[in-house]
């Protein structure tokens, strides 16, 4: 079976799934041009837990997990099936790396894994179960969880990190526009097509305007797992930046899409 991607996706604001923009065009055309996967996999960091849990239920609601917005966001649904055999699978490969996991049945589908799915998955065709955030989990544990999990890749399961590339929602709206969300996002992109996974393990010192751009750093923290998902080896995986639009002057919509490194290229 073909190796999939994996995925960074910054989901924005809950009317994402209303208003695609460029980014939910991307997605879609990205949908339609990758192998169909066996199930997505996905972290989300509107489920965050003190221990790593995995969605384990049978059926999994959509969750409307905001307010506020208009009332057709409310009347959406995402009824895709969910994937109890993989989360096994994933329980399964978080003992045997020594990474503490418990199961979780009674939890829904919050926004963060609906809203970009509607668009890369419109049909709700795939199976997809979710993966909460661990509160104090920090960039180098997400990619061991990442690296762990990779070899899923090769069973057919797009694994995705949902969050944001910037997420300053205390200047949402307040008519900034002095450029550093924007310096932000690019500086993520070029050290992520450049392979330096140290500075970007490192961003919150490294990065300028990390926390500016981040004042907490949840929605940005998927982004580790999705790089470690492929990067099975110390050999950094081909990035390529999805861009998307800036919200509001402050919320990047880019994304990354890590392709895992060719045989050749893995250092052994």
């Amino acid at each position: 079976m073909t190796k999939l991607p994996t995925l960074f996706i910054s989901h924005g604001a809950p009317t994402f799934a209303l208003d695609p923009g460029v980014l939910g065009q991307k997605l879609g055309a990205l949908g339609r041009s990758l192998p169909k996967p066996r199930a997505v996999l996905v972290m989300s960091p509107h489920w965050m837990t003190d221990t790593l849990a995995v969605q384990t239920a049978d059926h999994a609601p959509t969750v409307h997990d905001f307010g506020g917005f208009p009332a057709a966001l409310y009347r959406l649904d995402y009824p895709a099936p969910t994937a109890p055999d993989l989360a096994a699978e994933v329980l399964a490969r978080c003992q045997q790396h020594g990474i503490a996991a418990v199961a979780e049945a009674n939890v829904g589908r919050d926004h963060g894994t609906w809203v970009p799915l509607l668009h890369l998955y419109p049909d709700a065709d795939v199976p997809v179960i979710q993966l909460s955030l661990p509160a104090t989990a920090r960039p180098a544990a997400l990619l061991a969880l990442g690296q762990a999990l990779s070899p899923l890749r090769e069973q057919g399961v797009l694994i995705i990190g949902s969050g944001s590339m910037t997420h300053n929602l205390y200047e949402r709206g307040d008519g900034v526009r002095d450029g550093y969300a924007q310096t932000f996002a690019d500086w993520v992109a070029q050290h992520a097509e450049a392979g330096e996974v140290a500075a970007l393990l490192d961003y919150r010192h490294q990065a300028p305007f990390a926390v500016r751009a981040h004042p907490t750093d949840e929605h940005f923290l998927p982004l580790f797992f999705a790089l470690g998902a492929a990067m099975p080896t110390a050999t950094p995986p081909t990035a390529q930046r999805i861009a998307g639009q800036m919200q509001y002057g402050v919320i990047s919509m880019d994304s990354l899409r890590f392709d895992p490194p060719s045989p050749s290229e893995i250092c052994v």
